[in-house]
């Protein structure tokens, strides 16, 4: 069930559709499965159509505001299995289950990644990172998602300096960061201001989301040289055996090739529901791996690391 005939998120709907049916195909599944398209406001629609079919697992919606109006309206859900996160989890239908692209999953990877690999402060105590944010709704969440893990780990309140670009901006923040040097910094920040920050970060540590992988070039990725970034194992180790048997597409965007592999992943999740409700999953996915934690399934992507201009495995060879 995909927003397939909303203008702004057709385009990202087809890419999960086409990795979803990939999936199936591979699987000897593609007679089973029926695509409910809708346009805007008309999610109910394709939820009743969905529901008049019989369908035993819904997989949808893809919006968040959609999932809003799924949740909140009364009616009786089938095994549901959204492609967004559920604002209120308190509140959470019974029957509704979650497995998104959440940038706040590859926050809270970060944070253990650096408070394991973070040298220790000279008292034993947690070190201090610094986080250089933009102002936008998505980077703020990041970087709160960051902060919040890392507290919940014993460490401090992180040092937040603001993205500032124009003048000497970024000079301050260099000295800064000289003045009170962190073990590790966060960028949440996008790709266009990431190759101009990392520079001024100098040797300390850097990490950053994917975001800042979503329109590279060989000349500004290697402006990015030593920034460790979260990915999906599709983009970051793409020859990888549990992938052999699933087809590639050029989608010609990275951001695309990412809604590509959550289809992959939630048809391979849908069908764990084939009997009943599964009590544990775990799936070593193409958008990384994936565990199921109550009703949510949670995802970790893979570290990589950019290194004269490419995009590598964390831990693959130099």
């Amino acid at each position: 069930m995909l927003p397939l005939e909303a203008a702004t998120y057709a385009r990202a709907a087809d890419a999960v559709r086409a990795g979803f049916l990939a999936a199936a195909e591979a699987a000897g599944s593609g007679r089973r499965v029926r695509v409910f398209a809708h346009g805007d406001d008309g999610v109910l629609g394709a939820f009743e159509a969905a529901q008049r079919a019989r369908a035993r697992v819904i997989v949808g919606p893809l919006l968040r505001d959609d999932l809003r109006t799924v949740g909140a309206m009364a009616i009786d859900l089938p095994t549901t299995i959204a492609l967004n996160q559920y604002d209120d989890v308190a509140a959470q239908p019974a029957a509704l289950y979650t497995f998104a692209l959440s940038i706040e999953s590859d926050a809270r990877l970060i944070a253990r990644r650096m408070r394991e690999y973070a040298p220790p402060s000279p008292s034993g105590a947690v070190p201090n990172v610094a986080v250089i944010a933009a102002d936008t709704p998505l980077l703020r969440r990041f970087a709160g998602a960051f902060a919040s893990e890392w507290q919940a780990a014993g460490g401090g309140l992180p040092v937040t300096l603001r993205l500032d670009t124009a003048g000497d901006g970024m000079a301050a923040t260099r000295r800064e960061l000289q003045r009170r040097p962190p073990a590790a910094v966060l960028l949440a920040v996008d790709g266009t201001s990431a190759t101009i920050v990392k520079p001024y970060v100098g040797v300390i540590p850097a990490y950053a989301s994917a975001l800042v992988f979503e329109r590279e070039t060989m000349a500004t990725a290697r402006d990015l040289d030593g920034l460790m970034v979260t990915e999906i194992p599709w983009i970051v180790t793409p020859t990888a055996p549990q992938f052999r048997d699933l087809p590639r597409r050029d989608l010609g965007s990275v951001a695309l090739t990412r809604l590509y592999a959550l289809g992959l992943d939630a048809f391979r999740v849908a069908v764990a529901f084939r009997e009943r409700a599964p009590e544990r999953f775990s799936l070593d996915g193409a958008t990384g791996q994936v565990t199921l934690e109550g009703r949510n399934f949670v995802r970790e992507g893979r570290f990589a690391v950019f290194r004269d201009g490419n995009l590598l495995p964390l831990d693959g060879p130099r």
